[in-house]
């Protein structure tokens, strides 16, 4: 029988009545398959930040030692209560989910208050404890949805197993893949389903490794160590042909079979079918990945396989970032001396945890393409200011919108994508495109985003020439 590993998204799993009809329920069988569960939506950004805004949420008021994290980490037990009022109606099973966040919360808190405490000494830095304390918080989301869900189950008669990662009272030690080893040694899939936590305690720490993208990671290292037939991750939407918010969702196209390589290109623009690194363990053990949309259990999803090549040239998604800071350096004095130069700025960029989108250079410029934090990104531009003083420093904010596919001409898909934004009053700051045939990227201005991407996606997908689509040479 067909084993599998599948993931529930954050947002799906605030639906939780559709999770259970559409996924946990749907086979006549639930065995063979194992859950890593997200974190309820929005629960991740309130106790570390928002991942899209950077506003700050409990570990950033902890790292800035603002008193106000004590108000958020009661306010946080308060929403979590409240997610269990409305899933569980029985007052018995309510009791046992309450209990269980409330002593998680309060023993986290009193854990925290105590470094705190510490740190007040000169001896102690806030700072070495940081990490600790971000992974910490970053468990608490993931335990409360993976224990819920087992309570759920096992009312509804099925055997369902609380796998806790977490690393709570020392549940667990050692690297990722030991961690889940040991997890799973006992673990019979046939006779009953494991409800695993999405964050890992492990020593080469999840958080510091992958930051957000670290469910991903264990549910790539489970598919991998307990060797799944197939991964699938259920998300709240399809991946198609755009953002059905931009373009309208009677003109996407939901794609069918697509490779790692278009996975990464949308990695790489936040827009994750699943984080590159945990993509890499499923393409090595050859497991196909398949995204399905949790509200549409009928549709067979998307396909991504290691070794799916399209018989024809086509172009699969319009995909795009906005909010993208551009830092461009100019000096005459570069020219020779870039490799210097993109060192010491990939150091400052590594030290202000932003995150590097692209970058393009000349024989004196440079610009890279990064995303963040609004204080971040300054700091990034203060940094290199004070490191090259000589040069032409200038930051601006641009949306990055790339046309991506396994294979087509990228040459053709340039010229089309400038005339396309050309018809429609865009003007491009850059162009690029690609050697391997995959992708094309335009930078646009940051208030043109949207009207790009709507723009792009009628040219190749909604035009009745198909020749716009395939761009065939």
């Amino acid at each position: 029988m067909t084993y599998t590993v599948e993931k529930i998204g954050g947002t799906s799993m605030s639906a939780f009545d559709d999770v259970l009809d559409n996924i946990l329920l749907r086979p006549e069988n639930p065995y063979n398959r194992a859950f890593i569960v997200s974190a309820y939506g929005g629960v991740t950004d309130q106790l570390l930040e928002c991942k899209r805004s950077g506003k700050p949420g409990i570990y950033q008021f902890i790292a800035k030692r603002d008193e106000q994290w004590l108000a958020a980490m009661a306010e946080l037990k308060q929403r979590l209560l409240l997610i269990n009022e409305t899933l569980f109606a029985d007052p018995l099973n309510r009791r046992r989910a309450d209990k269980f966040i409330s002593g998680r919360i309060d023993g986290a808190t009193e854990c925290i208050q105590n470094i705190l405490e510490t740190c007040r000494y000169g001896q102690f830095s806030l700072r070495h404890y940081l990490p600790q304390i971000r992974e910490f918080l970053s468990a608490i989301g993931e335990t409360h949805s993976a224990f819920n869900t087992v309570l759920k189950l096992k009312t509804l008669g099925i055997n369902a197993t609380f796998v806790d990662l977490s690393g709570w009272d020392n549940q667990a030690s050692g690297s990722l893949d030991t961690v889940i080893q040991q997890a799973f040694a006992n673990i019979d899939v046939s006779k009953e389903l494991p409800i695993v936590t999405g964050y890992a305690y492990c020593d080469e720490g999840l958080m510091k490794t992958y930051d957000r993208g670290y469910s991903e990671m264990t549910f790539s290292r489970v598919a991998c160590l307990t060797k799944a037939d197939q991964a699938i991750i259920h998300k709240e939407f399809h991946l198609s042909s755009a953002d059905p918010r931009l373009v309208g969702a009677d003109n996407v196209k939901p794609i069918g079979t697509t490779n790692f390589d278009v996975a990464d290109q949308l990695a790489n623009l936040g827009m994750e079918a699943i984080h590159p690194n945990a993509a890499s363990g499923l393409r090595e053990n050859n497991i196909e990945l398949c995204i399905k949309n949790t509200f549409e259990p009928e549709h067979p999803g998307t396909l991504i396989a290691q070794h799916y090549a399209p018989e024809h040239e086509k172009i699969e998604i319009i995909a795009g970032k906005s909010k993208v800071f551009a830092l461009h350096i100019f000096d005459q004095a570069m020219v020779g001396q870039v490799d210097n130069v993109s060192f010491d700025i990939m150091e400052i960029i590594a030290d202000a945890r932003v995150k590097l989108t692209g970058k393009e250079m000349n024989a004196n410029s440079i610009t890279y393409y990064l995303s963040g934090s609004t204080d971040n990104l300054n700091k990034v531009l203060y940094k290199a200011e004070k490191s090259y003083p000589k040069a032409t420093i200038t930051g601006r904010m641009v949306a990055l919108i790339s046309v991506i596919g396994a294979l087509f001409n990228t040459n053709s898909a340039l010229s089309q994508g400038v005339l396309a934004l050309m018809d429609n009053g865009i003007t491009p700051i850059a162009c690029h495109s690609s050697m391997r045939n995959v992708n094309v990227q335009f930078v646009v201005s940051d208030e043109s985003y949207q009207a790009a991407i709507r723009a792009l996606h009628q040219t190749f997908f909604e035009k009745s020439n198909t020749t716009s689509r395939t761009c065939a040479a």
